[in-house]
């Protein structure tokens, strides 16, 4: 399968990469990417990386388990699947030498194949190998560290999700109707989002907490916040105030859902080095349209 590649990210103790695969075509409703993340480090030390809000992936770790945190959570290793639910704040990592395969699982992507509601596992982190509800991905760990050929791991992958197609359960059309929707930067608020959807607010709250993990009204503030960030990642030698989205009424709740969604200022955001997440928005952005997954448009 083609790839992008994300240039690497060396030094004398440190060596990063990450590729994006391409989808089948049933798949594109359903993920967001197919993903490659390489560490290589000197001496037993790590290098640490925050990512951004976004919505689920599954992780599938080969070498040293990194260590890893949503939010104010403390630090800890994690297990060699990792799901991660929809995240509303920043996840903190530190990764040694390891590889890992990531797919990152869109809202209609969670409806199809998870058999819970996405707001059981917002803002978590799971062992996906002991937890039933990702039983049926389990077995892609062991076939993925048997496999040397990442274009071949990647098409696993692939076939995997494909397969579990016949049997998954059919689309609820308002899934995919409120993800457009939420990446239109035109939406502002959830009155429009109901009006646009023909659904009362109610029924868009139930609907947005079981497909999407939170309520409406953080999910647009979350997209907003998404879309400063994007610009900011594709080119960093840019002002906040000019990355800013254009529903902020002014610089001051920029800042306030910064320290909201990323746990810090964007000063010390900006100053912090992103050795993963800073070399990866470009090869993202090429491969699928988007530097963040959040800004990820729907296919279907």
């Amino acid at each position: 399968m083609p790839h992008r590649d994300a240039p690497f990210a060396s030094s004398d103790r440190t060596r990063i990469s990450t590729r994006f695969f391409s989808l089948s075509e049933p798949l594109r409703p359903y993920l967001s990417t197919i993903y490659l993340s390489e560490t290589g480090v000197a001496d037993g030390s790590r290098v640490e990386d925050y990512l951004h809000p976004e919505w689920a992936n599954l992780r599938f770790i080969d070498g040293d388990p990194p260590l890893a945190a949503i939010g104010d959570a403390p630090a800890r290793k994690t297990p060699r699947f990792i799901v991660t639910g929809p995240t509303s704040q920043a996840t903190y990592f530190a990764a040694g030498n390891m590889r890992t395969w990531g797919i990152g699982v869109l809202p209609m992507g969670w409806a199809k194949f998870i058999p819970l509601p996405a707001d059981e596992f917002a803002d978590r982190l799971c062992d996906g190998g002991a937890h039933p509800a990702f039983a049926r991905f389990a077995p892609l760990a062991e076939r993925l560290r048997q496999t040397n050929d990442v274009d071949a791991a990647a098409a696993l992958i692939d076939a995997h999700f494909c397969t579990l197609l016949a049997d998954a359960p059919p689309d609820d059309p308002a899934v995919l109707a409120a993800h457009r929707a939420l990446v239109d930067d035109g939406l502002s608020s959830v009155a429009e989002l109901s009006a646009k959807l023909g659904l009362s607010e109610r029924s868009i709250e139930r609907l947005s907490h079981r497909a999407f993990g939170f309520s409406p009204k953080l999910l647009l503030r979350r997209q907003r916040f998404l879309r400063s960030l994007a610009r900011f990642m594709l080119d960093p030698s840019m002002a906040w105030i000019d990355t800013m989205d254009h529903q902020y009424y002014d610089q001051a709740q920029f800042t306030r859902d910064f320290q909201r969604f990323m746990g810090m200022s964007p000063r010390d955001y900006a100053a912090r080095p992103k050795p993963i997440l800073g070399a990866a928005a470009f090869a993202r952005a090429a491969a699928a349209g988007a530097a963040v997954q959040g800004l990820h448009k729907p296919a279907g």
